[in-house]
């Protein structure tokens, strides 16, 4: 069924005008549908759910609805006393009542209201935007931490346990073509050795919650930079976008991916590894944002991991693409020949540069905001 088609099955007043693809994202098909009356004009989002990453996209759309209404309810209740005009992207219902549409190939389409004036960026540009950033993430997970993680599904198992990750790369390192690829390269036994002396560190998180120190709340689960919205008038950040991912979880996975993909000025594809490190002073202003909002709500031991936590995640994301590239790159997409070697190379060093700085790391996370 073409979009155009599956863009009239949602409950928005007027005719369509106009759908444009929206080429960034790299998981579902995204369009912004135009619609108009002969007095409004009413522009929002039309995504195709990937099947193949997200398996039941139906509990993928009853986590999103549940979580941002009951976050649409704490935006107004709070709304007198906020600082700035806090938007969430809303689910437009289809003409049927469900929070989704299926068409004739058995595709899962959504709709979901537009956050207009505001712009994403790809990376961080400076200190302040980096409050921003940690703004809207603490201010995101306070207002969905007193939602019961217990009602969400788990729509990603096995998502960010590290521990789960470390065993898939034993079991591919157990294959004969995976032996050659590190026999024949002395960059790939280099990273083979880091991995292993890191081995142990990869349940910290888990470890944590299985004593009870640290419990499963609603997460995000990608709040990357590019999903982060600035107001475009106020330079404020606004909202946070891409809710596909919001299952159970720690809320370290979300702060470390953060705080790993943002204040690393290099990107993740550089073949430099000399500029790949993390810039602390782009780290304490997310930090100083962040710790504004979810001091709120998290606990002392929450606090302590933090800084485990972003360590942790760029490992793991390491961790990821050198056992894809062992494996014969079946997982990510790759360009060239090494892509996920050089990816691998990345994250580990970033991962090295973070140890180096633990001390200024942990000192940023010490501070108490009013």
């Amino acid at each position: 069924m073409p979009a155009e088609t599956v863009a009239r099955c949602f409950q928005v007043p007027g005719r369509l005008v106009a759908l444009q693809p929206i080429r960034t994202g790299n998981v579902n098909d995204t369009y912004r549908a135009v619609f108009r009356t002969t007095s409004s004009e009413e522009q929002f989002i039309l995504q195709r759910i990937n099947k193949k990453v997200f398996a039941d996209p139906a509990a993928v759309m009853a986590n999103m609805k549940a979580v941002t209404d009951h976050a649409h309810q704490r935006l107004e209740a709070e709304a007198e006393e906020a600082d700035r005009i806090w938007q969430l992207p809303r689910v437009i219902p289809a003409h049927d009542g469900r929070d989704y549409s299926v068409d004739e190939n058995g595709e899962y389409w959504r709709a979901l209201s537009l956050i207009a004036s505001a712009s994403s960026f790809e990376k961080l540009n400076n200190p302040e935007h980096a409050v921003e950033a940690g703004v809207v993430l603490g201010h995101f997970q306070r207002i969905i931490s007193d939602f019961p993680a217990g009602e969400l599904a788990d729509t990603l198992p096995g998502f960010h346990i590290t521990p789960q990750y470390l065993a898939k790369y034993d079991a591919v390192l157990t294959s004969e073509d995976a032996r050659g690829r590190l026999d024949h390269s002395s960059e790939a036994r280099r990273l083979a050795k880091f991995v292993e002396e890191r081995r142990a560190f990869a349940t910290v998180l888990e470890d944590a919650l299985d004593r009870g120190e640290l419990q499963l709340r609603p997460i995000h689960g990608d709040p990357k930079i590019t999903n982060i919205m600035v107001d475009n008038f106020t330079g404020k950040g606004t909202s946070i976008v891409d809710l596909d991912t919001v299952k159970p979880g720690l809320i370290h996975y979300d702060f470390g991916d953060c705080a790993r993909s943002s204040c690393n000025p290099a990107g993740e594809e550089t073949d430099d590894l000399s500029q790949v490190r993390l810039d602390v002073d782009l780290f304490a202003s997310l930090v100083r944002g962040y710790l504004r909002e979810a001091n709120a709500f998290l606990t002392e031991a929450d606090k302590h991991y933090l800084y485990d936590s972003v360590r942790l995640i760029a490992f793991e994301l390491g961790l990821r693409f050198f056992a894809d590239h062992l494996a014969g790159d079946v997982y990510f997409k790759t360009s060239h020949d090494g892509h996920n070697l050089n990816r691998a190379r990345v994250q580990f060093a970033l991962c090295e540069s973070i140890e180096a700085r633990e001390p200024m790391m942990r000192r940023a996370l010490e501070a108490r905001q009013p």
